[in-house]
C-alpha cells in the first residue's frame, strides 16, 4: 500500500481496495469487418449470456450485390457447430474442407448470417467461386430487413444438401383430436348380453344355434 508503505496480501484493511481501471472493450476480428450499411442485433439471448445474433440491412442494398470471401479456418472436421447458420465447405487442392469459425477472431462479419428457412425471407445465395464462398443478394434488401442465406444449386449438391430450404414454417395450426362418438352395442336378442361388433355379435349367436 502506498499510503502505509506496507506490503501486503490482498487489500488494505485500513486505506481499502485500489481502484481498477478497465481496459476498453476492442470488438473482435468479425464485427470490425461489418460494412458501414449493415448492422448486428441481438435477437436472443440463452443460457450463459449466449448472444444470438443477426445482420440487418441500415439501407437499400441492391439485387447482385456480392459480399466476400467469406473468412473461416480451413479444417477437416467442423468444432463449431450452429443450427441458426450454414454449414459451409470448399474444395482446395483436390480436398474437401470446412470454413470453420469457432470464435469471432477467426471470422467475419459472414459468420453472422443466419439460414433462411424459407423462400421469402431468402435474401443472400452463398456459393463457391475459386475455393472461396460469396454471398450475393437475390432481391433489393430494405432497411432494417434480416439478411438470410441459402445454398445456390449446384453448391448444395457439392454441399449435398437439398436445393430447396431446409423447414418451411406452417402457419396451419393442428386440429383439436375428433372425440369419438359412442357406438351402440349389438345386444343378443336371446340372452341380452352386448358386444361391442357384431362380428362378435354373430359368433356369440352361433353357439346358441349349437346348443338348440
Amino acid at each position: 500500500c502506498e499510503d502505509c508503505g506496507k506490503s501486503l496480501i490482498g487489500e488494505c484493511k485500513l486505506h481499502g481496495p485500489l481502484i481498477r481501471a478497465k481496459d476498453r472493450v476492442i470488438p473482435s476480428r468479425a464485427r470490425l469487418t461489418l460494412p458501414h450499411y449493415l448492422t448486428l442485433r441481438v435477437l436472443e439471448l440463452r443460457a450463459g449470456n449466449q448472444q444470438i445474433l443477426g445482420v440487418f440491412a441500415k439501407k437499400v442494398i441492391q439485387k447482385r450485390t456480392q459480399f466476400g470471401p467469406y473468412v473461416g479456418q480451413l479444417s477437416t472436421k467442423l468444432t463449431h457447430y450452429d443450427e441458426s447458420r450454414l454449414v459451409l465447405q470448399v474444395l482446395k487442392d483436390g480436398g474437401k474442407y470446412f470454413l470453420d469459425t469457432p470464435n469471432e477472431d477467426c471470422g467475419n462479419w459472414m459468420m453472422f448470417v443466419r439460414l433462411a428457412r424459407n423462400q421469402e425471407e431468402q435474401t443472400l445465395v452463398a456459393y463457391q467461386h475459386c475455393g472461396e464462398v460469396y454471398f450475393t443478394t437475390v432481391k433489393p434488401i430494405e432497411p432494417h430487413t434480416e439478411l438470410k442465406v441459402w445454398y445456390a444449386a449446384d453448391y448444395a449438391k457439392f454441399m449435398e444438401a437439398s436445393a430447396v430450404f431446409i423447414k418451411e414454417e406452417s402457419d396451419v395450426c393442428p386440429l383439436p383430436p375428433v372425440a369419438k362418438e359412442p357406438i351402440d352395442p349389438w345386444i343378443c336378442s336371446s340372452c341380452r348380453s352386448t358386444f361391442a361388433t357384431f362380428a362378435l355379435l354373430e359368433s356369440h349367436q352361433c353357439i346358441h344355434k349349437d346348443r338348440v
